[in-house]
Formats: C-alpha cells, structure tokens, sequence
C-alpha cells in the first residue's frame, strides 16, 4: 500500500538516521519533503498542516537537539506522529449490547461494502465465536442480494432473505426480529451505496439507523479513492454518528491518502483493513504497525501473525514425527508444503510486511511469477497418480512425458520440480540427523542472505 508515499519516506528516514547532528535548517528541510510527499499522497491539506506542525514542534525541542542519536529520535517522532494522525494503537469493535449487536456498514457503491460484511462475518464468527446473521438492505444494485447470500455463506454464517421490492427498513426490522428469535449474537446490515452522494441516499441510511439503534455504524471506505474519500467521509460524518473506519483494498498500489485522512476528518476509528480479496483479507488496524509500514520499517508483528495463522500446527507435527522415523518425505508432503504458502497469503502477502531494504533486496525476484511458479508445482503433483506421489523413484522418462501432458507443461518443467522436491528431500534427511542447526548455520552465512529479525 502507499508505495510512492513508503518509498519517500523510508529514504527520508535512511538519510535522517545517518544524521549526527539536527538543526533547524535540516529539520526545515525534512518536513518540506515529508509535505510535498503527504501531498502528492492525496492526503487532506488540513491533515498536512497539522501533522507538519506537531512534528516541527517536537522535533525542534530538548528530545531531538539534545539527544545522542538525534537521527533516530527524529525518526521515531515522525512514527510517532503518523501513528497518531490515524489513530492512538488499536480500536476494537464494540459488541457490549443486549444481543444481538446490530452493525451498520455505509459507503459508496464500489468501495466494497458487500465482501467486507462477509469479511467481517468471517472475522467475528473465527474471532469472537459469535453466530452471525446477514442481511441485505441495498434493493437498488442488481444482484447485491445475492452476492451477499453468496459470500455469506462461504464466510460460515447465515444469511437474511430480502428482495429488490421490499422497503430497506422493513428489511431491516424483520431481520432484527428474526436475529432475536433465533439467538444471533450480531446482525451485519449491508446497506445500498451509490455512484455519488444524494439526498436520497442519507435519509434512507439515516431512518434505517433510527431504526436499528446500531452498536456500530462502521464507514466503508476504498484506501485508493484518496482526496474523493475525505469528502464522502465528511458527508457521512454530517448525516450519522459513525463509530468506525474499515479501510478496503489497502492492498493497491494507492496513494495512501485515504488512511491518513479519514481518521481526522471524521474522529472516528478506524477498525479494519482490507488487505486482499480473499474472505480472510481483514486484519485489525494497528496504527502504529501501519505508520512502520508507511515509513518502510515493515510490520513484523503482522508478518509472523499471519505465517502462524497459515501453519497448520497438527500437520507440521505429523511431517516432523514422519520423517524422525524415517518414513521419508514424499511427493504428498511436498504438495502439503507449498499449499502451506498459500494458506499464508501468498508471496507478495508476506512481502508488503518486510522492512523496505529487505523487501527491496527479495523484490529483485518477480513475485508474480514466483506465485506462478508455485501454481504450476502444484499442478504438476497433480497430474501424478497416488502411487507415484508416494514413490517418487517410480518417476521415469514415460510416466514424465504423461505428467507434463496432464499438467499442460514441458518434461523440463517436471524434471524441475523434481529436483528441487529432491533436494528438499536432501534437506529432511539432515534434519531427521540431528543437523538442522548446521544447515541454518550454513544458510545465515550464505553471501548476500538478510538477517532475519527474530
């Protein structure tokens, strides 16, 4: 996200930590760059000034000037400061009601208000472990109904029937009904969203809201809309009490404008970012990891979070238990391994999460075609028969040929895959003889190999 924004930030912090010495002349300097790249991000102009004003004003005080490592502290100022333009840590949403808890979901059509209910579905039902209902108010758009009856269901919750003739707030009112009579914990309302404000519009959202009484009334908000966001932010703002920001496609090569503004134009929170468009791509917002990734520093925290969450405990236990009694490792463990990556986000997934040199130093590989790569492995294992998964050494020049035709690949392409699920292979047998520190030790002093944070 914010890549043009991220990479003149993360090069203002390099030359800013390498400083000996800060002046005002330097600082002056600095925060002219820091605005004209706020700028250039589409970040509100009101939102500029006062971030530049709170940043000079500390950055000119005792704690820069008569610090030994002035750089660093002037660094951590501006996370700091970031930080607090979107928000003070971590804005969990609020579920202290009399069951069920109603949550609002407003924005424009297209900001993706009908996948992030799902979304929020997902989170809340894995989460929370609450029972879920969804409904559908948006009778304008076709076929909104059931793309959330859709989604709904691959979220693991369960979904309020409403059609295009019924009145939003007479489906609002029967879906509150039913949630109470069948003991749902939270209600998710989709509302209609349009191509531009109108009046229309806001008086329907605001009598369904007078009706439903929400906990949350949660903006939805598309992270590349940039200066457009603030001013739908501030419409919503005037027509209801919005209690939260859910950012959706943070994951574009956007600007960034929209998450450094919203906050301040509208006071409100925000709660969520949409990091892909996958029904788990929701992750809470952190504004302090976020400001780290603005700045470059990456987000390890969230890096090891969603490599935990891919990682299928029960079944690395079993791999490890496998290959210690010497059942070796086949072509069926290695097909679980790279479905493992894919379970984790993908590639790129974890790459938007490194420090900025690191990603820099892995982003010389194509990743697209690193993504590409792992399909076509996985394609290959595929068209193998379960014997020959089982029993890789059965793999000759015949059964090849059958392989890559299955596939839709060349024989080089099976000969490939084959000798790196050897070497992997390789590497087991060591691990199986005690010498899973020396091959670590080997790969920490490979030429060119960054240091890992842990």
């Amino acid at each position: 996200m914010a890549s043009a924004l991220t990479d003149k930030l993360s090069r203002l912090v390099k030359d800013l930590r390498g400083q000996g010495r800060i002046t005002e002349s330097n600082v002056t300097d600095m925060l002219r760059e820091v605005r004209m790249a706020l700028l250039e991000a589409d970040v509100a102009l009101p939102v500029v000034r006062d971030f530049i004003a709170r940043v000079k004003d500390k950055a000119l005080g005792q704690e820069v000037l008569g610090s030994l490592q002035p750089g660093q502290v002037l660094v951590s100022i501006v996370n700091r400061e970031l930080a607090a333009t979107m928000g003070e840590g971590v804005s969990d949403i609020n579920l202290a009601a009399q069951p069920p808890a109603v949550i609002l979901m407003a924005g424009l059509q297209g900001a993706g208000k009908t996948t992030t209910t799902a979304k929020l579905a997902k989170h809340l039902i894995e989460k929370r472990k609450k029972k879920v209902l969804t409904v559908s108010g948006d009778v304008y758009r076709p076929a909104a109904i059931e793309q959330l009856k859709t989604v709904t269901a691959q979220a693991g919750a369960e979904w309020f029937p409403s059609t295009p003739d019924q009145n939003p707030v007479d489906i609002g009112r029967a879906a509150l009904d039913y949630a109470k009579k069948h003991f749902f914990d939270v209600l998710l309302v989709d509302t209609a969203g349009r191509l531009a404000i109108d009046e229309a519009l806001m008086l329907e959202i605001k009598n369904l809201h007078a009706v439903l009484n929400p906990v949350e009334t949660l903006f939805v908000v598309d992270a590349m809309q940039g200066q457009d966001a603030v001013n739908t932010a501030k419409a919503f703002k005037e027509a209801l009490p919005l209690t939260g920001i859910i950012l959706t496609k943070t994951d574009g090569d956007s600007r960034g404008g929209a998450a450094l503004s919203v906050r301040q134009i509208t006071g409100a929170p925000i709660k969520f970012a949409g990091t892909s468009e996958k029904l788990d791509g929701l992750e809470v917002f952190d504004a302090e990891r976020h400001a780290g990734r603005i700045l470059g520093m990456g987000d390890i925290v969230a890096l090891v979070e969603q490599v935990t969450a891919g990682v299928d405990i029960e079944a690395a236990k079993k791999l490890a238990d496998k290959v210690k009694s010497g059942g070796g490792f086949d072509l069926n463990d290695f097909l679980a391994q790279i479905q493992q990556m894919k379970q984790m986000g993908g590639l790129s997934s974890l790459m938007d999460k490194l420090p900025a040199a690191m990603a820099a130093k892995a982003g010389q590989v194509d990743m697209d075609k690193a993504e590409r790569d792992i399909k076509r492995k996985e394609g290959i294992i595929h068209s193998m028969t379960p014997l020959e998964r089982r029993k890789p050494d059965l793999i000759k020049a015949t059964r090849k040929r059958r392989i890559a035709a299955g596939a839709g690949v060349h024989v080089q392409e099976v000969n490939r895959m084959l000798k790196e699920f050897e070497q992997m292979q390789d590497m087991m047998k060591k691990m199986k003889g005690g010498g899973m520190m020396k091959m670590m030790k080997r790969l920490g002093g490979m030429k060119g190999m960054p240091k890992m944070p842990f």
